[in-house]
């Protein structure tokens, strides 16, 4: 097992709409709680706050036309440098935000996977506690992503139950020792060509496997939406 002593980014995606936002605040909570806990194991964690209401006109733009706006572009660019994620939402009639689940539709296929993430989940009552389980492991597992095995939700009265800063802190735990495992750098050091890859996803990196293409022909930059020399 590689335990590495540096730095970690952990990257916090959050969907929630009001400030203050319960959404925001669980997210940052088992940020606070992966911080603290890789420090005591002496690593150091960078936090980077995706707060996708910010988001919300480029991520529709992206939607409809698949052209990424600026702030998008740096989103998608940390969550691809990212160590570790934190991916917190808000439920709505008994699913995940809208605006969460558009964000992490419109990105690569190749760009989380096997990237540790903690999923978590707010409501205003315990009926929706099912939803991150039922909704957000399935879209993780289609990204490839790795999940930690504990799941996180809130409802209004679990802010004052020590059970839920228990579950915080076991699933920054989960998240610390897959960080420093470095599975998901090892998987793309080691293993990237073993995967199945859509070409114009990862950067390109997907034809690092042994394909003859040009990218540079007329054609492929036509396909790209480019012009033919």
């Amino acid at each position: 097992m590689n335990t590495r002593k540096q730095p970690f980014t952990l990257v916090v995606v959050t969907a929630g709409t009001s400030d203050p936002s319960s959404t925001r605040l669980l997210a940052d909570r088992t940020a606070q709680r992966v911080n603290e806990l890789a420090r005591r194991r002496g690593n150091e964690v960078a936090v980077r706050v995706i707060d996708l209401r910010e988001l919300a006109t480029e991520i529709t733009t992206a939607l409809v036309s698949q052209l990424t706006g600026p702030k998008l572009g740096k989103a998608i660019a940390a969550l691809g440098d990212a160590d570790g994620i934190v991916a917190s939402t808000p439920v709505h009639k008994a699913g995940a935000s809208g605006l969460f689940t558009s964000f992490f539709q419109i990105l690569d296929n190749d760009l989380l996977i096997a990237k540790p993430a903690v999923l978590a989940a707010t409501a205003g009552t315990a009926r929706h506690a099912l939803v991150v389980d039922d909704q957000l492991r399935s879209l993780f597992a289609y990204l490839r992503a790795i999940t930690v095995p504990t799941s996180l939700f809130a409802t209004s009265e679990d802010w004052v139950d020590p059970a839920l800063n228990k579950r915080v802190d076991r699933a920054a735990f989960e998240l610390v020792l897959l960080m420093e495992s470095g599975f998901a750098r090892q998987v793309r050091d080691e293993s990237w060509h073993n995967y199945q890859h859509e070409f114009g996803s990862a950067g390109g990196t997907e034809t690092d496997i042994d394909l003859d293409i040009d990218l540079d022909s007329d054609l492929m930059r036509l396909a790209t939406g480019g012009s033919a020399q």
